[in-house]
């Protein structure tokens, strides 16, 4: 069995607290940059800032939308060029789970997939090693999904399991990684807290995701917005080993690890054998601002590439980009054809 835990990595990143996990313009980054608690009174005026900025109803284009088309193309028009990328290469495949296989929706205990993109990450599965990455808690992808043949990596993966029945990708039958766990106690006590705490903003929803608590304010009034973050940061004060980012309106409370969605993304290919080969072609698809950091990883390798779900320009380390998960479920169909195809399937 392969496990991987707290007690196999030295895991506090000091440099965690003062950079951010991706590269992007400095236009964005006062947006996109890890919100740290500890920086007094007038961090609460940017928290805000950040919530507005990052919640798709205020998303205001840096540039004109044919000019970032034009830099990242759409993974459908680009299909055969992708193909061509990956020639020779054994493709793996990474997939965020909201807002890329299901709709992002204002109840997030909603977020339903269809039976139709079920059946085709099914065929996808059979067809390539495939991981659902989610900030999620590993149990609620996997009650989403329900689907046994898939690696899913919860908690901005730091909780990974392999395939319930093992996986004909790997030797090993048995994967297990949870690089937080001592952080356990910490996370509940906070989720409680919080859940006191926010009892007087309607609307906003605590989710305990294991390893992180999600607070997410899609429903809260944006009147209300300066009073949740001022109740999050009443809790967060006290937890200087939990750090604060932010997803498309939702707040992330998580242990300061190094430890991201990339990390996740690297583990995996090394549990599969392909930690140091150039003959894989690893995709990731997603569209919040945590996949970014598997985003950047894939740059950093020189190896496949990542896809950025989003109707709206975004500054984004993906090379290319498809609208909505209706647009994702079409590009994974001409995947799984692909191969059956070469497959004589």
């Amino acid at each position: 069995m392969v496990r991987f835990t707290e007690e196999n990595t030295k895991h506090v990143d000091k440099e965690t607290e003062n950079n951010s996990t991706t590269d992007v313009p400095t236009v964005k980054k006062k947006v996109l940059r890890d919100l740290i608690i500890n920086n007094g009174g007038g961090l609460i005026n940017s928290w805000v800032d950040s919530m507005r900025a990052c919640s798709p109803t205020h998303l205001k284009s840096l540039m004109k939308q044919s000019s970032w088309l034009k830099e990242h193309p759409s993974a459908l028009d680009m299909f055969e060029e992708i193909l061509h990328a990956s020639e020779r290469k054994q493709i793996v495949m990474f997939l965020d789970y909201d807002g890329t296989l299901s709709p992002i929706v204002d109840d997030p205990d909603r977020a339903f997939m269809s039976k139709q993109m079920r059946r085709t990450v099914r065929n996808l599965a059979n067809c390539f090693p495939t991981a659902i990455v989610s900030g999620r808690c590993r149990e609620k992808v996997y009650n989403f999904v329900k689907l046994t043949e898939l690696y899913y990596a919860g908690s901005h993966g730091m909780d990974i399991k392999g395939p319930e029945q093992g996986s004909k990708y790997e030797e090993d039958k048995s994967l297990l990684c949870q690089p937080a766990t001592e952080f356990l106690p910490m996370i509940d006590e906070v989720y409680q807290k919080l859940m006191e705490k926010t009892k007087s903003t309607p609307g906003a929803n605590i989710e305990n995701n294991k390893f992180c608590v999600s607070v997410h304010f899609r429903r809260v009034d944006e009147k209300n917005w300066s009073d949740l973050a001022n109740q999050v940061r009443s809790v967060m004060k006290d937890y200087p080993k939990l750090r604060l980012t932010q997803g498309r309106k939702v707040l992330e409370i998580r242990p300061i690890i190094k430890w991201d969605k990339g990390k996740a993304l690297e583990f995996l290919l090394e549990s599969l054998g392909y930690a140091n080969c150039t003959n894989v072609f690893p995709l990731y698809i997603g569209d919040d601002r945590t996949d970014e950091d598997a985003f950047k990883i894939l740059r950093e390798r020189r190896q496949g590439l990542g896809i950025l779900v989003s109707k709206s320009p975004k500054e984004t380390n993906a090379s290319y980009s498809l609208q909505e998960p209706d647009e994702v479920m079409d590009f994974l169909q001409r995947l799984v054809k692909w191969k059956q195809l070469r497959s004589g399937a």
